[in-house]
């Protein structure tokens, strides 16, 4: 994970999945979110920044993709969560989430998985720290054995679905980032 302390949220999120880990993935859900000491208070969302902001913590690395119970109480780390409408969160997303493990538990190696938010410099904040409400969330999933990559690319908003996948080079051109090696995706 990387950390922004201006947009008290991840910058991004990148996970190494593969079958063998999430088959062993049934931890019980934590539900225990908290501030993460680890970084700076001024650089952190707080849990009082969520409360009545009318969004929800969405995780970046799911709670439903951890295999022990150290790593699901970690995913509950606010360091791990952006301000996400409630409706497209337990909507869009959390089917993109889903059909992304269903992908990992047929893949025949590891499948690198990175997710983040975008904003734009109209975004909004909430609470008294500020954390910054990204414009667009994207889930980007590279097939390390099979060298394909694409991403999903979401509005943070009510009333969202699961449109067809982007291109990698298609979320390279709206980020501004190159997250995979040139070589990844050569055969």
């Amino acid at each position: 994970m990387l950390h922004s302390g201006t947009t008290k949220t991840p910058v991004f999120v990148a996970q190494r999945l593969n079958r063998q880990m999430l088959e062993g993935a049934n931890e019980k859900r934590a539900k225990r979110f908290f501030a993460d000491a680890r970084l700076p208070s001024g650089e952190r969302a707080e849990l009082e920044d969520y409360k009545n902001s009318g969004y929800s913590r969405g995780h970046m690395a799911p709670a439903g993709d951890m295999t022990t119970a150290t790593a699901m109480a970690q995913s509950f780390s606010l360091a791990n969560m952006v301000p996400q409408n409630a409706q497209h969160n337990g909507g869009a997303w959390n089917k993109i989430e889903q059909d992304t493990r269903h992908y990992v538990k047929r893949a025949k190696g590891d499948v690198f998985v990175i997710t983040g938010p975008v904003f734009t410099d109209a975004g909004k904040r909430i609470g008294a720290n500020g954390v910054k409400v990204p414009t667009y969330l994207y889930k980007l999933v590279y097939d390390a054995t099979t060298n394909k990559a694409w991403a999903h690319w979401q509005e943070n908003r009510e009333g969202e679905t699961v449109g067809r996948p982007i291109s990698y080079q298609e979320l390279v051109k709206r980020t501004g980032v190159e997250f995979l090696p040139r070589s990844a995706l050569q055969h």
